[in-house]
């Protein structure tokens, strides 16, 4: 059996063009690329604008079923997808999110791709890539900076210390910073109070640079933000304190999308990256507004299972946005259906169809759940070397129960060759009209019944429990204005419930509230449910213990 190579080998080994060769296939002047070395740029924001006038291209979203630890392949579908779609003559995009430092030191790795289906260069990608992260941390933590300095030297703002909103944050997993207290030491240092920092990925200057539209935009929405309250419990904004200006200073570039290219040389934008579970889990509206302008078919994903991820962009990313996709695929592998359906991670190889029979009502629920807005659904099975002919057919059969199709999918290993049969399907569906994209819940719902609608229609709960305080919280935002907001849940990936440990299809189980918050800039309300943390911590053996430079000067270990 020949050696398989690893993600990093592969991407090491690709032969890429350089990115002005990429920007011409979609007609971006090499003048309107801003290049980081010579092989990823950004896409001027002169040249983002100039397009407006143009049609949209059709709008393909990549999502999955609930991840487990036997690996679902959502990000490699979707670029493997795009290259497929390039490899049958359609002009195509990908629109991907940046990766985190956190999951690429912790636990998950990498978020550019695998095998064959990959967007390069994987370790800047994986890594530091533009700074974009750097900068949204640097924006939010000015402000939090600019919120202590402004109690400091008098409060003019009236802002009550109990009640400050907005936290500070960091790319990294570290469960050590969930809860602190700052400025001590004394009279020089401030007033002491507790605060805490969350990851990056969950600020709302990050979900702010994803869904403004322009720079003008995001300088409006962070004004919006709210960093606190005065004793009256009115709202003190970010623009009361004279951040906003300076926090898109600090932005302006990370605005720009970035433009890199797949192993196969097509066309990908890599912009934003809030996470799925405690974020809206999109990339940015103007990568995905922008490609749509320059290409007859866009590729995008969204992070984690349908539960969370599609849900979110349907109901938040395009809402905002105006968009409306036009076909949809589910991802699934034999191998975490049949984790849903009770087998062991050591027996995963042994062909067990009872079993994935079990587990594909998983996937028969994300399916079903994605049907319910009004988009086709294809499902995508991303094939794995010991999957076997019974268990390949096991899940086509059952997906044809549900009036949709399953596509094998083997462009991990064989790149765009491996997945034309979908690329064909995906054309046809998309071109077929029979999209009728509708949000779950309409604007003018009040607050907890859209909380409600979301863990019925799409977890199958009973119920949604929540105290008196968050009751109450709610109906203040109401009073305030915020009522027509759209609801970003906070939850875990692993299940549709609260629980990671249920996996399956399950229903009738209770989704507890913990806490809400208003993210006024980003234009949605934050619930977090069960026991969510928006600051990761890291695994006993995190991925950087892996991680090193050889010899050569080339990183080892990174995914």
């Amino acid at each position: 059996m020949p050696e398989v190579k690893s993600d990093i080998e592969i991407a090491r080994a690709a032969r890429k063009k350089p990115i002005q060769e990429i920007g011409e296939k979609l007609g971006i002047p090499p003048e309107h690329l801003l290049p980081y070395g010579h092989d990823k740029a950004k896409v001027s924001a002169e040249f983002v604008a100039a397009q407006q006038g143009n049609g949209n291209g059709r709008l393909i979203l990549v999502t999955a079923i609930n991840p487990t630890p036997a690996g679902e392949g959502k990000t490699t579908t979707t670029v493997g997808l795009g290259d497929g779609l390039n490899r049958i003559g359609k002009k195509t995009v990908v629109c991907i999110r940046e990766a985190s430092l956190g999951p690429c030191f912790g636990s998950k790795g990498g978020a550019a791709g695998g095998g064959y289906a990959q967007v390069v260069p994987m370790e800047d990608i994986n890594l530091h890539f533009t700074g974009d992260f750097h900068a949204i941390t640097a924006a939010h933590n000015l402000l939090a900076a600019l919120i202590d300095n402004h109690i400091y030297w008098g409060n003019e703002q009236a802002i009550d210390i109990r009640r400050i909103a907005w936290r500070r944050v960091m790319d990294m997993n570290d469960r050590a910073l969930r809860q602190i207290v700052g400025s001590l030491g004394g009279v020089a240092n401030g007033y002491p109070r507790e605060t805490g920092f969350d990851i990056t990925v969950a600020s709302e200057v990050m979900a702010i640079l994803c869904l403004a539209m322009d720079i003008k935009d995001l300088e409006k929405r962070l004004g919006n933000i709210i960093i606190g309250y005065r004793r009256d419990k009115s709202p003190v904004y970010a623009r009361d304190i004279k951040a906003d200006g300076a926090m898109a200073v600090l932005l302006r570039d990370a605005m720009q999308p970035n433009l890199v290219q797949t192993l196969e040389n097509n066309p990908a934008f890599v912009h934003g990256g809030p996470f799925a579970n405690i974020a809206h889990g999109c990339n940015s509206v103007v990568a995905t507004a922008t490609a749509l302008k320059l290409a007859d078919y866009v590729v995008t994903e969204a992070g984690f299972g349908a539960d969370l991820g599609a849900e979110k962009f349907f109901d938040i990313k395009c809402r905002k946005a105006g968009l409306k996709p036009d076909a949809a695929v589910v991802v699934a592998t034999v191998r975490a259906v049949k984790m849903n359906g009770g087998v062991k991670k050591e027996d995963l190889g042994r062909e067990n169809v009872e079993a994935l029979k079990k587990g594909c009502a998983n996937l028969g629920r994300h399916v079903q759940n994605v049907k319910k807005f009004g988009v086709p659904v294809l499902v995508a099975i991303n094939h794995f070397t010991s999957d076997t002919e019974a268990e390949i057919q096991a899940i086509k059969d059952y997906v044809r129960t549900l009036g949709s199709e399953a596509v094998l999918c083997k462009h991990w290993a064989e790149g765009s060759a491996g997945i034309e049969e979908l690329a064909h399907k995906v054309v046809d569906l998309a071109n077929a009209g029979h999209s009728q994209f509708s949000p779950l819940y309409p604007d003018d719902m009040p607050l907890f019944q859209k909380i409600e609608t979301i863990a019925k229609d799409i977890y199958h709960a009973s119920e949604v429990i929540a105290d008196k305080l968050v009751r109450e919280q709610l109906r203040t935002w109401e009073d305030q204005g915020y009522g027509h907001l759209p609801i970003c849940m906070a939850k875990t990936q692993y299940s549709f419930s609260t629980d990671p440990n249920l996996r399956g299809a399950p229903s009738g189980h209770t989704v507890p509230i913990r806490e809400v918050r208003l993210a006024a800039g980003a234009g949605f309300i934050v619930v977090i449910t069960g026991e969510i943390m928006t600051m990761p911590g890291l695994p006993k053996a995190p991925s950087s213990e892996k991680i090193r430079l050889n010899e050569e000067g080339l990183i080892e270990g990174l995914f």
